[in-house]
């Protein structure tokens, strides 16, 4: 296959953070490509740069063998589209958000009504031509917002993260879609995501990015099963970067991204990536008197029945996942909204 978008070298920076650090990539014509990383990795950047609506600080990138430059970037997004993690729905109906784009492209009038019924069928929200899109759900919206793109029919479809924080039906939905449009149409997709899982199930290739670097690179099922970084990354949640400082004897105290500060067992400094187990993490309605070094409050956001155990994503500034028994679950009467505290060890926190 052939190459359809590269970057050479590209790096970005905002301020004192680099998003971007040397980063060289290929994505080639109709493969399905990952980049996989924690938050603040740098992989909304990677996309943004890629639909040419940021620009690299250095480097080069090239969509269709030509080198994207002043002269030609109009042309370029034309052949883009990047479908957003928050979704931005006018304060207007379905149909008309999805023919917004279209309309800019001067799109006929029959050829607009008939791909706005054939992507709300993709994304399964026939009859939802008249619905006010910022009335829907979150899943919803983000299926128009999918939709929307689907409508302008680019040869690059580009996701950031186009299933977090969405119920399952919606995930669901919208995973089918990515694998139905790359196999009918050829489409090129290059998806951000944390969600290895999603990987393993669309994805044919994949880059590791961490701290604006790419670590690792390659296919997908030669990765997880070879990689020592990936194969790690696969297991874990509660992945975070952040700079550290070394506190006192033997530990570190990082700063999260999001303002957050939690204390380690090692000693670092600099910029790091760090996760937590979601079994090393104590949940409770109440504080309590622990030797754990961090003990952090938030909000219940998202709460997942898997049997036994229930695992609850808690807001606390960043997102954190915790998995505690059914019957604890149950004893503690939570449900969404609920505050509750998180409690691990320095020992807990590890480095990636």
């Amino acid at each position: 296959m052939s190459v359809l978008a590269e970057l050479k070298h590209v790096s970005k920076s905002y301020g004192q953070i680099k998003a971007l650090d040397d980063v060289t990539l290929k994505i080639r014509k109709g493969e399905i490509f990952t980049v996989i990383g924690p938050n603040g990795s740098g992989k909304t950047t990677l996309l943004k740069i890629l639909a040419c609506i940021e620009d690299p600080d250095s480097g080069e990138v090239h969509i269709n063998g030509e080198r994207i430059e002043d002269r030609n970037r109009d042309r370029a997004k034309l052949n883009t589209t990047l479908v957003f993690q928050k979704t931005t729905m006018f304060s207007m109906p379905v149909y008309n958000n999805i023919t917004y784009g279209l309309k800019l492209r001067n799109i006929p009038e029959k050829q607009v009504g008939e791909r706005i019924k054939k992507v709300l069928k993709m994304v399964e929200l026939e009859g939802y031509e008249n619905r006010l899109a910022k009335k829907l759900s979150g899943g919803e919206q983000q299926r128009v917002s999918l939709a929307r793109a689907l409508a302008l029919d680019t040869s690059i479809l580009l996701l950031d993260e186009p299933t977090a924080n969405l119920d399952p039906k919606s995930a669901s939905i919208i995973e089918e879609v990515i694998r139905q449009i790359n196999r009918q149409k050829s489409t090129t997709i290059l998806m951000a995501t944390h969600n290895i899982f999603q990987v393993e199930q669309t994805a044919e290739k994949a880059a590791l990015l961490m701290n604006g670097k790419i670590v690792e690179i390659g296919a997908v099922d030669k990765m997880l099963e070879k990689s020592k970084s990936l194969s790690k990354f696969a297991r874990l949640e509660n992945i975070f970067s952040g700079t550290s400082e070394i506190f006192e004897e033997g530990t570190s105290r990082v700063k999260l991204d999001g303002g957050i500060a939690i204390e380690t067992a090692f000693q670092r400094s600099g910029r790091i990536t760090v996760f937590i187990r979601p079994e090393d993490i104590i949940l409770s309605k109440n504080r309590f008197e622990s030797s754990a070094r961090n003990v952090i409050m938030g909000k219940v956001v998202e709460i997942s029945d898997q049997g036994s155990l229930v695992r609850l994503k808690v807001d606390a500034g960043r997102e954190f996942i915790s998995q505690i028994t059914k019957r604890s679950f149950v004893e503690m009467s939570l449900n969404i909204g609920s505050r509750v505290f998180l409690t691990f060890k320095a020992s807990s926190v590890c480095l990636i």
